[in-house]
């Protein structure tokens, strides 16, 4: 009493119960008013004594336990006890206002005992305080199948475990011992902290009131309400599971097609080096490239097969010279030739430079170029000898403003974005990427001069999103440089054998085996669409895929589980959620019939990720389902039916408790429409006896409804639509679209 002041009231609540379960972290909840992680709770322990001369010894402790209720200054003096059933605890129980007699919510057989043992113990100590039951760890509701929470007993003692379905006890069946020994019934969590402050709120009211009975002389006291009514503990959404994405290998797989040289359509000629790369890669990636091998030469320069033609298209007059001796010798001498197939033959076996193709071509386009590197282009068509199909081959002479090892670097720099740390001549370099119109090479290269190596992490990222949008532009939108075509049920499309195979290893056995589809240059693929193989090609082609409609994405699905790509699975899985998430922000049931759709069939074709995220979204949306969709959802799996009546949300047992808190709410309001029209007929009587205790009677009961129906509203906020929502503040929050929920 050392503390007590005038108008004001110390309250001593004393909290009984089981051990461990949860009474001294009550105390430290409300008392600290801290909040506690999972791990916290899991890991530490706060013995008993830990209360023990706490508001003598912390003044922000003493301080934290003044409050004010219902207009009354109180000072709440909190007791712990132990929980042991045969040690002597009279010394708690003395003087004390109110008692809290707690179980975990997580044991039943706490509960037990408090009908058993706790409640007679109180009533031989305290005969007439005020008891109020506790459920403490409300949050165990939900949280039993969290895998954060399941983490934590993993490496533990086979004596302690996580709690289970069968051990929680739910709130109708508290609810049913309160009524039985006659006391009011509260839940708590001190990981949510939801009730923390309201179980020991209404603790103090039903002390006062019990106190204004002995002392109703009190003015003070008059305003003390009942103990108001508990809003029901709704747990928070579910948070959505979180799709992971393989990491892709796509500059890798760029970097194996640059040095495996395969299917190779142009050679490029510097100096006595030769370099077999890509037209598509090369057209998407430079603008030099792009103007030369776009152009048209078929009216200009067409020349026969002719020896002469043959050696100046394929290496210019200037590189004459990089021919041995036998080999100049052998063109001089047959400058004049009347017999082109002898010139022919004679070039095949004796050249030292293996430029020319292998079989003699049938038509033959030569240009000479005015520009500073491009000397010369010649196309021709030859015929595969491996695979018996016809190619388009195009040779292009480099003058000698570009070294071979400059050349390497900047085609490099096409295929993967990057060039060898080990290059010296960084100069060299960059006067070949200014000649080739290699723009973020060149900031690459003046960025590592400058010792601003940090600036180019964002010229690379802008190189790729360039060339990918290139490549999407012109090779699977335009089919620029196409060397096979696709026959798809609603059209055609071209693509590059050497993407292909550098990025899908199904393709890679199918076009390089001895599968018909190696020997033909038009394949046949049936149940494929445009939309869908153009999704594919652009994956291909920029390891990312567009957009994708939740209505078109099991053919795609399918092709990708065909062709064992599970990056592309995963990024149309990403692709669709997006779309499904779009879809829930509208008011409708779209996204919920899209997922009841996709939920099965998804996991034929390995989209596992997609059909956990399905199952959650139907487990959040349940009711709605009941409503709308109720053929649906019995046209699902027994076992798929059996999940999401498991895991619904709201659960049925927080269903039920909204019904009686509704039910509890009604009567309130019932007796307030009671009592004014008591306190109507009052008034129409004897003035003298008129407006008296029937009047403050009814006023008392109007604070109380209005009271009970603020605190209410504050839990009954309209769920935000947006998709898996939540926040501290959701644990609390009610949802009236629930309220005749299906059961």
């Amino acid at each position: 009493m050392d503390n007590e002041q005038p108008h004001q009231e110390l309250v001593k609540c004393v909290l009984v119960g089981d051990t461990a379960v949860g009474k001294t972290r009550l105390i430290c909840a409300r008392a600290c008013n801290k909040h506690v992680s999972l791990s916290q709770l899991l890991n530490t322990h706060v013995p008993t004594v830990w209360a023990i001369d706490q508001y003598r010894i912390y003044k922000d402790v003493l301080e934290r336990s003044w409050e004010i209720v219902d207009g009354v200054n109180v000072s709440l003096r909190l007791w712990d006890t132990f929980g042991d059933h045969d040690k002597d605890r009279r010394f708690a129980y003395g003087r004390s206002d109110v008692v809290l007699l707690c179980f975990s919510i997580a044991n039943p057989v706490s509960l037990r005992h408090c009908r058993a043992k706790w409640y007679p113990e109180i009533r031989k100590f305290c005969p007439d305080t005020p008891v109020i039951l506790v459920g403490c760890k409300n949050d165990l509701r939900y949280m039993y199948r969290d895998e954060t929470y399941l983490s934590y007993f993993g490496d533990r003692s086979p004596f302690v475990r996580a709690a289970r379905k069968s051990d929680l006890v739910m709130p109708d069946e508290a609810r049913a011992v309160a009524k039985e020994l006659g006391v009011a019934y509260y839940e708590t969590s001190v990981f949510t902290y939801f009730g923390v402050n309201e179980v020991f709120e209404n603790a103090i009211r039903a002390a006062l009131i019990a106190r204004r009975e002995h002392r109703f002389w009190m003015t003070n006291l008059k305003r003390v309400q009942r103990p108001l009514l508990q809003a029901p503990f709704r747990p928070p959404k579910p948070p959505p599971p979180e799709v992971t994405v393989i990491t892709g290998s796509h500059t890798k797989d760029m970097l194996n097609m640059f040095n495996s040289q395969c299917y190779t359509d142009l050679v490029l000629i510097v100096g006595t080096i030769r370099f077999s790369v890509h037209r598509f890669m090369l057209a998407s990636s430079s603008n030099a490239f792009h103007r030369l091998l776009t152009m048209d030469i078929s009216d200009l320069g067409a020349r026969s097969s002719s020896e002469s033609s043959m050696v100046s298209s394929t290496f210019g007059e200037s590189t004459t010279a990089d021919f041995n001796e036998d080999t100049e010798c052998l063109i001089r001498a047959d400058q004049n030739a009347r017999n082109p197939n002898r010139m022919w033959e004679q070039l095949k076996r004796r050249s030292s430079y293996q430029a020319l193709p292998t079989v003699e071509p049938k038509k033959d386009l030569y240009r000479e170029l005015h520009h500073p590197v491009f000397q010369s282009i010649r196309i021709f068509q030859i015929e595969n000898g491996k695979h018996s199909y016809t190619q388009t081959q195009t040779i292009v002479s480099v003058s000698k403003l570009i070294t071979p090892q400059a050349m390497q670097q900047c085609l490099k720099f096409i295929y993967t974005g990057a060039i060898d740390r080990e290059c010296l001549d960084l100069q060299e370099i960059r006067q070949a990427a200014e000649f080739l119109e290699l723009p973020q090479l060149m900031v690459l290269l003046s960025n590592t001069q400058a010792n601003q190596s940090f600036m180019n992490d964002e010229t690379l990222q802008h190189y790729s999103t360039c060339m990918k949008q290139n490549l999407e532009k012109y090779c699977v939108q335009n089919g620029i440089f196409g060397d096979i075509t696709f026959e798809l049920d609603d059209g055609h499309m071209k693509a590059h054998r050497a993407m292909l195979v550098a990025r899908c290893d199904v393709m890679k056995a199918m076009l390089n085996g001895d599968f018909r589809e190696a020997h033909a240059n038009l394949i046949v693929l049936p149940g494929v669409t445009e939309y869908t193989f153009h999704k594919l090609l652009c994956y291909l082609y920029t390891d990312e895929v567009p957009p994708i409609s939740a209505d078109k994405c099991l053919n795609l699905l399918e092709l990708a589980n065909r062709l064992c790509l599970p990056r592309l699975l995963n990024l149309v899985e990403c692709r669709v959620i997006e779309d499904l998430t779009r879809m829930s922000q509208n008011e409708t049931s779209e996204a919920v019939e899209h997922c009841l759709r996709l939920l099965e069939p998804v996991k034929l074709h390995n989209a596992h990720q997609l059909a956990e995220w399905c199952m959650s979204y139907l487990c959040v949306n349940y009711n709605s389902i009941c409503k709308l969709s109720p053929r649906s959802l019995k046209s699902l799996h027994p076992d798929n039916q059996d999940y999401l009546r498991e895991h619904r949300w709201p659960p049925v047992w927080y269903l039920k408790d909204y019904d009686y808190y509704q039910r509890c709410m009604n009567e309130l309001n019932r007796e307030l429409n009671n009592g004014k029209k008591d306190c109507t007929a009052d008034d129409k009587g004897c003035l003298c006896f008129s407006g008296g205790k029937s009047k403050r009677s009814a006023a008392a009961a109007k604070s109380t409804l209005q009271t009970a129906i603020t605190a209410s509203s504050d839990h009954q906020d309209v769920v935000s639509t947006s998709l898996f929502q939540s926040n501290a503040n959701s644990v609390n929050q009610l949802d009236p679209e629930h309220d005749g929920a299906d059961l």
